[in-house]
């Protein structure tokens, strides 16, 4: 009966040492959040922080305008322009990714296993380096000038230099850069487990290099390739440094324009409303991709 009693105990003992901890996770993680939301529902300071009356007119400017000679509303096309460019570019910079990052995967994936730490090394090897050194050496490569346009001009491929800085052809370039190594490592981690023996059995069935690639390989990484996408997607869409320096600050993305709101325009409510959407974009990609990761059925032979 003792042993019961202690045994009932043992869950409320268990919260009781956690609980501190929960504490903490829940106001570090909740407390900014909810500090946010309600800041977006109120009203601008003259010089920056918020005045204590309710507001919609955050929200309101997140997708409309007011026109200066009366209150007539029309879609806020410089806010749409920024919200679809910050998409478009985080799911090309995913796609890049995915389609170098896969087959260097692969590649490492394949090699004796004394060689892999070699290999892996070298992908990690940027991540040495701070940021934005590694933003102004992709700079010094595409600009006018540089190592890119220089040898397109030897080559007798381009007359005249391109104008590939300050474009948001530039950012992508920037952002696979950056972000390549984070699709490479997962997509590793899932390759290296990959039982070999379904390589063999589809190979003695006389099954073909893609027909092996598109049935056995992709759906046994398939973990990996998500794990990859959601850590490329989700920075991707946020980012700041690489849209400021390889844009020129011309090609805003979300991560610049929020920060652009909070300083410059002092106008934290907006500045509020937008950092919402930005995590509404971002919950509504982890949730795909949880879905997209999650069991699937059917049997399998």
């Amino acid at each position: 009966m003792a042993q019961n009693i202690k045994g009932r105990g043992a869950p409320g003992r268990k919260w009781m040492l956690t609980a501190p901890a929960l504490i903490i996770i829940l106001a570090a993680a909740a407390g900014p959040l909810l500090i946010v939301v309600v800041y977006s529902f109120l009203t601008p300071g003259a010089y920056g922080g918020v005045t204590w009356e309710f507001s919609w007119d955050s929200w309101v400017k997140v997708l409309f305008e007011r026109d200066l000679f009366g209150d007539e509303l029309t879609l806020a096309t410089g806010n749409l322009t920024i919200f679809a460019r910050s998409i478009w570019l985080a799911l090309l910079t995913t796609i890049i990714t995915l389609l170098a990052g896969f087959p260097t995967a692969y590649f490492i994936a394949t090699r004796p296993r004394t060689r892999r730490d070699l290999w892996l090394l070298l992908i990690t090897i940027p991540f040495w380096t701070n940021l934005v050194i590694r933003t102004f050496a992709i700079q010094d490569i595409i600009r006018q000038e540089g190592l890119l346009n220089t040898a397109l001009i030897k080559l007798g491929i381009v007359s005249e230099p391109l104008q590939i800085l300050y474009t948001d052809t530039a950012v992508l370039i920037g952002m696979v850069y950056v972000y390549l190594p984070l699709m490479v490592l997962p997509v590793y981690a899932s390759l290296e487990k990959l039982d070999r023996r379904l390589l063999e059995a589809a190979s003695d069935l006389y099954a073909r290099p893609r027909s092996v690639l598109w049935n056995v390989i992709l759906p046994s990484s398939r973990s990996g390739l998500i794990a990859g996408s959601t850590l490329v997607f989700i920075p991707a869409i946020s980012t700041y440094v690489t849209p400021i320096m390889l844009g020129g600050g011309k090609r805003l993305m979300m991560g610049n324009y929020i920060e652009l709101l909070f300083g410059q325009g002092k106008d934290w409510p907006y500045g509020s409303a937008v950092s919402i959407v930005l995590m509404t974009i971002v919950m509504a990609a982890l949730l795909i991709y949880a879905r997209a990761g999650g069991p699937r059925g059917g049997a399998h032979g």
